[in-house]
């Protein structure tokens, strides 16, 4: 995890059958009161998810930037879903919802690893996780061991030349137009072998 300025902590807009006009939520106001509701202290909310006191402490104070592996720890402990950590409960049924992210226009969130854009961040209950990543890493001693999280993931390569790296099977050099489909529970990073950092599209499942 890399600690940034609070600003730049990922925000989603409410969901109140207009995107656009959404109430944008701190993720750390939204993990206090989370973890209040239930009546728990910082210890017993971080043991329940699994993360260092001092981690919970940090986010709920937006003084970090927390990786996904994170929020999906956060979110099972507090017994929701990772849309759910940065939204407003809502009553009432939609049946109709859209989002459009214009270019440069997703939720940063950047890691020592990757620089993160969030797309669609404006809807809740998503059963993907769409982000477009931008590969810093260009070697796997960059990274505190594998990334692994429960779900599935797709990848796609917009720009540039990496290396997919997983637990199970030989490194893939893969170029722009290239994807892989994998699971998540399966160890993996990727690395960019382009002089400038590499581009890529993931969607990770949620469910």
């Amino acid at each position: 995890m890399k600690t940034s300025d609070p600003k730049h902590l990922i925000q989603i807009a409410r969901q109140s059958g207009d995107a656009e006009h959404g109430t944008p939520v701190d993720l750390g106001e939204r993990v206090r009161e989370l973890r209040k509701a239930r009546h728990w202290t910082l210890e017993q909310a971080a043991n329940q998810a699994g993360l260092a006191r001092s981690t919970l402490s940090k986010i709920e104070n937006g003084q970090m930037s927390p990786t996904y592996d994170a929020l999906k720890k956060l979110a099972t402990g507090l017994e929701i879903s990772v849309p759910q950590l940065f939204t407003q409960p809502q009553t009432g049924q939609v049946n109709g919802r859209m989002a459009v992210t214009k270019s440069g226009q997703g939720a940063a969130q950047a890691t020592v690893t990757y620089e993160h854009e969030l797309l669609a961040e404006a809807l809740t209950q998503k059963r993907m996780l769409p982000y477009r990543a931008k590969v810093r890493a260009r070697s796997m001693d960059e990274f505190d061991g594998w990334v692994r999280h429960d779900g599935e993931e797709f990848l796609y390569v917009l720009t540039g030349v990496i290396q997919l790296i997983t637990e199970f099977y030989e490194p893939v050099e893969m170029r722009r137009g290239d994807s892989a489909y994998y699971d998540a529970t399966m160890g993996h990073n990727v690395v960019s072998l382009s002089n400038e950092d590499a581009e890529i599209l993931w969607v990770t499942s949620l469910s």
